[in-house]
């Protein structure tokens, strides 16, 4: 099932948007899933990976660990989402919101099993949804949503694939330790575009090693 489907939630609360790319003062950064209610803006990493997750809040890399013993370093993939919150943060600056309003949401989205106590904002599957829409107290008013949305909207580069390839220089330009890395062969992951089948057109990480490689993440 596609993380779009696991992130279902219902569109006269929550405004969504994906796929979101932002200025940074170091190039830019690519969001997954932005929700806006007038319960909090939810800063959405998904990660489509299987087997065990070892790791912890304060690990700066976390491991993978396949039935048959194949161990895989990755990216502690809350540090990864707090770059996007800084910046959706950031973008929102002017508004003098309250700390804690822009919230981040980690979801594994294939079958795999946390093996470690994590943070509760750390889920699986339909884990991600039941969080956010755990929240139930208003922190944002209804012309606050509005204004938040028209930011980042205005504020977001076009989708297209000039800005993909704009963002995937600015990545391969960054020191490599914030690459993002293939979760089977720790080879460097590379954008591409889906040419055929019900996917075409899509965007997804695919290992530099493909054909013997052949992982790969949604983007």
């Amino acid at each position: 099932m596609k993380a779009g489907a696991r992130l279902s939630l219902p569109s006269s609360i929550y405004r969504r948007y994906h796929d979101v790319t932002l200025p940074t003062a170091g190039g830019t950064t690519q969001i997954d899933h932005v929700f806006v209610s007038a319960f909090g803006v939810f800063v959405v990493e998904t990660k489509n990976m299987n087997g065990w997750i070892y790791g912890t809040e304060k690990d700066g890399k976390w491991i993978q660990v396949f039935p048959g013993g194949q161990k895989y370093r990755f990216q502690n993939p809350l540090r990864q989402n707090y770059g996007h919150v800084r910046a959706i943060e950031d973008a929102l600056a002017g508004m003098g919101l309250a700390n804690g309003v822009v919230k981040s949401v980690v979801v594994f989205v294939g079958d795999a099993e946390l093996k470690r106590d994590l943070p509760e904002n750390v889920t699986v599957g339909f884990g991600a949804a039941r969080y956010i829409r755990s929240f139930r107290t208003r922190v944002l008013t209804e012309a606050q949503v509005a204004e938040i949305c028209t930011m980042i909207e205005s504020g977001r580069m076009k989708q297209s694939w000039i800005t993909d390839s704009q963002h995937v220089r600015n990545v391969q330009n960054r020191p490599k330790s914030t690459q993002r890395k293939c979760p089977r062969c720790g080879r460097k992951m590379v954008l591409r575009t889906a040419q055929k089948g019900p996917n075409a057109g899509s965007k997804f990480w695919g290992c530099e090693g493909f054909p013997k490689c052949r992982a790969v993440q949604e983007a």
